[in-house]
């Protein structure tokens, strides 16, 4: 395996992770940021107040976003799996 290789394998896997995480990550910082503000508003400080909705509104962005997310770690895993002969053989 050439070091190209080994590099482009590695980009192509923070690439998709990062795809991956983006819509949770996204949804639980819209969410934390209406809450907090909601609890600076109120002044109601609770930790459950806070955890609660960011959880709800991820779970739902998950099961929203999953068809998505699946399709790309299977098109990540299939070009994998279908460049194997090419990074054995170093072409």
């Amino acid at each position: 395996m050439e070091a190209a290789s080994a590099i482009e394998l590695c980009r192509q896997a923070v690439f998709t992770s990062l795809l991956i995480g983006a819509p949770l990550l996204l949804v639980g910082l819209l969410a934390g940021l209406l809450i907090g503000l909601l609890q600076a508003v109120t002044q109601v400080q609770d930790q459950t107040v806070s955890f609660v909705p960011k959880a709800v509104a991820m779970v739902v962005a998950m099961a929203l976003s999953l068809p998505w997310l699946l399709q790309r770690m299977t098109e990540y895993t299939e070009s994998l799996i279908r460049d194997i002969p090419q990074v054995i053989t170093g072409g």
